[in-house]
């Protein structure tokens, strides 16, 4: 296995959440791990993964509902098709989308984006369905883009990820820990949670809920909706 670092599972008081700099930091993640389907342009010899015109249709049972999150969530409507991939990392130098072959091979995805009453920064939640063998492929592309990807400079601002538990939920996912440290402002820090199951990837991502078991929390509503 590949993968950045691993880390102890710390129950409690998460370090290093921030709510400095909103827009910035929104900014510099949406250049990074780039959850809005349709806003990437191709890049040139690459054949875009989200143009598949055959690709099943999702099933938005498998996602998340905002009472998922908490009471101070709504959820936007369910979205079918092929989103960008969940860990395209263009603003890395390091990265190149031709290295990652998996994400050609989706045969379905749906998507939903999560909005608190505060305003603050959203949350996410896809279900990509893989092609025969494709799964474990994506997530060992995952493993490589976390490598590749450790950390890097994006507008004055550090992104770093590093793998809280290579491991999680008994070996059936991975937990990670997004950064972005900004001058003079608080980091602001997100945490994936990624699961697969069989020939399917479901990818959560979420602003730092301030503890261990909030997110623990979320990690088992994705594996229950599943099945």
């Amino acid at each position: 296995m590949v993968y950045v670092s691993s880390g102890r599972t710390r129950r409690g008081r998460m370090r290093g959440s921030g709510r400095g700099s909103v827009a910035v930091a929104s900014a510099v993640l949406s250049a990074l791990v780039v959850f809005t389907a349709g806003c990437h342009r191709g890049e040139p010899g690459v054949v875009a993964d989200e143009s598949h015109a055959d690709a099943e249709r999702g099933d938005a049972s498998v996602l998340l509902g905002a009472g998922d999150l908490g009471s101070a969530w709504r959820e936007d409507d369910a979205r079918t098709g092929l989103p960008p991939w969940p860990w395209e990392q263009r603003s890395c130098p390091r990265y190149q989308s031709g290295d990652y072959t998996a994400k050609s091979h989706r045969r379905a995805a749906v998507q939903r984006y999560y909005r608190p009453s505060d305003g603050s920064s959203s949350a996410h939640h896809v279900v990509e369905t893989y092609e025969p063998g494709w799964a474990e492929r994506n997530v060992e592309d995952v493993r490589r883009v976390l490598l590749r990807c450790a950390s890097y400079l994006v507008l004055g601002s550090q992104v770093s990820f590093d793998v809280v538990d290579p491991h999680y939920l008994r070996g059936a996912g991975m937990l990670i820990r997004g950064r972005i440290a900004h001058p003079g402002s608080p980091p602001t820090v997100t945490y994936f949670v990624l699961v697969r199951r069989g020939e399917t990837v479901s990818t959560v991502s979420l602003p730092d809920p301030g503890s261990q078991a909030a997110v623990d929390s979320v990690a088992a509503r994705v594996v229950a909706r599943l099945g």
